[in-house]
């Protein structure tokens, strides 16, 4: 990863989960990092997500939505790491305008800046793996169909076709991402919107029974933030992923009822139950998921390094020692 030293990069969404753990990383490998986040309450932005590297990079609290600024903060920037969005899929059963405004506008937004203002700019943006609805067969490769089953998938699958047009027509070198479900440190923790695994975490910590619901038994592929993080730099270090798409999960899937025995294994008091599906979940949940991560293996060199054991360890031990900065008692 030595080349990213001295380089130029604004991250959109740069105070949240991903976005903090990514910007401490490449202030760690020398980068000039600029953070653009615009602390929509409920979203995740926290000031506290970026305290141990604060006076090593600049914040800019403004919206990816606005041309103005962005138009202005593209500018000379070597790599864009684009991860503003709407990311709760519950939410967006109740209030779709957000994703369809911060997903896709955003990104036409960021976009239509760069081919202005900068169109060497590598640019790296993150999706879902929930743009695949259900799976036909497994492990999810990239070009297996796609049938979205909500608003927010819609807009992410939207975004990535935005992205790509501006790869193909005009030129920009982007590279599309679609992420599984990424857990770990300086993600939001007031509800369970936004991630699972780190919503089983706070159960655990505050010794509330961790909810499994149904059988337990759907797979997923979690992936740690680190691992993640790796994949965003491997993604935009090489240029043979440019106007590409991948898959970014890990290649060990586990299960929820896996997921909850070893948080209780783990984490001593905590405890877990059975719950049926709510009825947002219930109308959402594909069956088992997990991804084919063979292109980005291939492609970019990555690969996950973190076991879902070491994971949680690390995930346990930040959140007990930083509770009081994520939700209260």
């Amino acid at each position: 990863m030595s080349g990213f030293q001295d380089k130029n990069i604004l991250i959109t969404g740069g105070l949240g989960f991903i976005g903090s753990n990514l910007a401490l990383k490449l202030v760690d490998l020398g980068a000039q990092v600029t953070l653009l986040d615009a602390m929509i309450p409920g979203y995740g932005g926290n000031l506290f997500n970026i305290s141990p590297a604060r006076n090593k990079l600049t914040v800019n609290f403004a919206d990816v939505r606005d041309a103005t600024v962005m138009d202005y903060l593209v500018r000379d920037r070597d790599f864009i790491f684009h991860l503003a969005a709407q990311v709760s899929r519950v939410r967006s059963l109740s209030d779709p305008l957000p994703d369809i405004d911060i997903n896709i506008k955003g990104t036409a937004v960021l976009l239509e800046a760069c081919k202005k203002r900068n169109p060497r700019a590598v640019i790296v943006r993150t999706g879902t793996r929930g743009q695949y609805g259900p799976a036909v067969s497994l492990p999810v490769r990239e070009d297996a169909p796609r049938a979205p089953k909500g608003i927010y998938e819609i807009s992410q699958q939207s975004a990535e076709e935005i992205a790509r047009v501006y790869s193909d027509i005009h030129g920009l070198r982007c590279v599309n991402l679609r992420l599984t479900n990424i857990y770990g440190p300086r993600a939001q923790m007031l509800s369970p919107d936004h991630g699972v695994v780190n919503w089983f975490v706070r159960k655990a910590i505050d010794h509330q029974p961790i909810q499994v619901f149904g059988d337990g038994l759907i797979k997923r592929d979690f992936l740690y933030v680190d691992d993640c993080v790796a994949a965003l730099l491997a993604a935009a270090s090489r240029e043979v992923c440019y106007g590409q798409m991948f898959n970014v999960g890990h290649n060990a899937p586990a299960n929820f009822l896996e997921l909850a025995k070893l948080l209780c294994r783990l984490e001593k008091g905590a405890t877990w139950e059975f719950a049926p599906f709510t009825p947002e979940r219930a109308a959402q949940e594909p069956v088992n998921f997990y991804s084919d991560i063979s292109k980005i293996q291939a492609s970019a060199g990555w690969r996950p390094k973190v076991s879902l054991e070491d994971g949680l360890k690390r995930t346990l031990a930040f959140y007990s020692l930083h509770k009081s900065r994520y939700w209260q008692d």
